[in-house]
């Protein structure tokens, strides 16, 4: 009995940001949009995934964005991410080293923080 795995993480945004999501999390991230079941269809947001990943994007009426808060995605190709990343606008802020990561922070379109991290080499 307990845990056995972390199904999705869901993030907020204000109404109408599913473009700005789908921008970011689809074609700067990598992942892919799936359809969100009909009968949540309505409430607005967007889900995306990839593999084991999987992120949904709800929408909150009072929305406030998650600076402390974040998901942590283990990604290859740390640098050349970053790259992207700024290309369209998008900082990384680089934190304390922690032992056997190269990591950065960036914020997704909202403000919510993400992380990146990649396994040392």
């Amino acid at each position: 009995m307990g845990l056995v795995q972390l199904d999705h993480i869901q993030l907020a945004m204000p109404k109408g940001g599913e473009e700005l999501g789908r921008r970011f999390y689809c074609e700067l991230l990598g992942l892919a949009e799936v359809e969100k079941p009909d009968n949540l269809r309505a409430r607005g947001g967007c889900w995306f995934e990839k593999d084991a990943i999987k992120v949904h994007l709800g929408v909150e009426v009072d929305f406030r964005p998650a600076r402390k808060a974040h998901p942590a995605f283990l990604v290859e190709g740390l640098e050349a991410l970053v790259t992207r990343l700024a290309q369209a606008g998008v900082t990384a802020k680089r934190d304390e080293p922690l032992a056997g990561y190269d990591r950065v922070y960036v914020d997704d379109p909202f403000g919510n923080r993400i992380e990146l991290m990649e396994l040392d080499k």
